[in-house]
C-alpha cells in the first residue's frame, strides 16, 4: 500500500511538474539546498587535480612554462592585428551610418555538474541569480558557442547544449553568408543542419557562425565547421553534417555572455536620435566654419571723379 500510494505520488508530481510552472520555486529552492552536495560530490576530482599539481616534475613545468611564453607570444601578435581589424570595421561602421558593436560583457563560471541522462546534453553551473544569469543566456568556451542557460537557481544554472535534440541555432557560412538552422543530433560532436537546398553553396570545411537571427544569440561567434556533405539527386535537401568548435564534452570553464537587452526597436530609435544629434552637430560646425571654396573678390575699376564731364555718346551720321 505504501509503495502504491508513493508511486501515485511521484506520477502526480512528474505531471504537474511537466504540465505546470507551480514546482518552479520549489525546485529553485531545492537547488540552493543540493548546492553545497554538488561541491561536495566535485570535491574527489579538486582534491586529485591538486595532488597531480603538487607531484608534477620540473622539468615538466619549466616545459610547459617555455610553450605557454611561445604561445602568449603568438596570440599577443594575433592581438595586434585584430585591433586594427577592430578599429577599420568601426571605421566602416560610421561610414555605413551603422552603430558600432562594442565588446559583450562576460562571467566566467566553471562547471560543476552534468546531467546523467544520456538522451539530453545538459551541464550544471556554479552561477546563478545570485551572479545576474537569467534564462536564455548564451553559453560560450574558448573555442565557440556551447549553448543557452535553461534553469536558473540562486547559486547554479542548467545549461542546455546546442547538441541536444530539442534544441536548433540560426547560423551562417562565414565564406558566403548563406543562412541555414543548425540543430543537435544527441551526439556531443556532431550537428545537422536541416532544409538545405542540394544546390547551395557549401562545402566540407566551412565554418558556421552565428547569424544573430531570433535575438537569443549574438551574431558572429563560432558554432561549428562542416565535415560532411552527401548530395542526393533523388533529394531536395542535402544532408550536411558538422563538428561543434566548443569542446562541449571536455571544457570545464564556461562564459556567460550578456548582450545588449534592447528590442530591435529600441535599437533602431536610439540609432536614429543619434544620427540626428550628430547630423545637428555637423550642421552648425558646417555654419560656423568660414567658406573655403568662395571665388576671389577682385579690386573694382576706380570711379570717375565727380567733377568730371561725361561722355557723349557717338552716334553715327543718318541714325536717329
Amino acid at each position: 500500500m505504501r509503495l502504491l500510494v508513493l508511486t501515485v505520488l511521484s506520477v502526480t508530481l512528474m505531471l504537474v511538474d511537466a504540465r505546470l510552472d507551480t514546482l518552479k520555486p520549489l525546485r529553485s529552492q531545492l537547488g540552493l539546498v543540493l548546492t553545497p552536495f554538488y561541491w561536495v560530490a566535485d570535491l574527489p576530482t579538486r582534491l586529485w587535480q591538486g595532488v597531480n599539481q603538487q607531484v608534477s616534475s620540473h622539468a615538466e613545468l619549466l616545459a610547459e612554462n617555455e610553450k605557454l611564453k611561445a604561445e602568449a607570444l603568438l596570440m599577443q601578435r594575433r592581438l595586434q592585428k585584430l585591433a586594427t581589424l577592430i578599429e577599420q570595421n568601426v571605421r566602416l561602421r560610421e561610414l555605413l551610418n551603422s552603430s558600432a558593436l562594442v565588446d559583450d560583457q562576460v562571467l566566467v563560471g566553471e562547471l560543476i555538474g552534468v546531467d546523467p541522462n544520456p538522451f539530453t546534453q545538459r551541464l550544471l553551473i556554479d552561477k546563478g541569480e545570485k551572479d545576474g544569469v537569467f534564462l536564455g543566456q548564451p553559453v560560450l568556451d574558448a573555442r565557440g558557442l556551447m549553448g543557452q542557460v535553461v534553469e536558473v537557481m540562486p547559486y547554479s544554472s542548467r545549461v542546455l547544449l546546442l547538441t541536444d535534440t530539442t534544441h536548433s541555432i540560426p547560423v551562417q557560412v562565414n565564406r558566403n553568408g548563406l543562412r541555414a538552422i543548425a540543430s543537435g543530433t544527441g551526439n556531443p560532436e556532431r550537428l545537422e543542419l536541416r532544409h538545405v537546398a542540394d544546390t547551395a553553396d557549401i562545402k566540407e570545411g566551412d565554418l558556421l557562425v552565428s547569424s544573430g537571427l531570433g535575438q537569443r544569440f549574438p551574431a558572429g561567434y563560432p558554432v561549428a565547421t562542416v565535415k560532411e556533405v552527401i548530395h542526393d539527386t533523388g533529394q531536395p535537401f542535402a544532408i550536411i553534417r558538422a563538428e561543434p568548435t566548443a569542446a562541449l564534452n571536455r571544457s570545464r570553464y564556461v562564459l556567460l555572455v550578456f548582450t545588449d537587452k534592447r528590442s530591435a526597436e529600441q535599437r533602431a530609435t536610439d540609432a536614429a536620435l543619434a544620427q540626428e544629434a550628430a547630423d545637428k552637430v555637423g550642421v552648425a560646425a558646417a555654419i560656423a566654419a568660414p567658406r573655403v571654396d568662395a571665388p576671389p573678390v577682385v579690386n573694382p575699376a576706380p570711379a570717375a571723379p565727380a567733377s568730371a564731364a561725361p561722355v557723349k555718346p557717338v552716334v553715327p551720321a543718318g541714325a536717329h
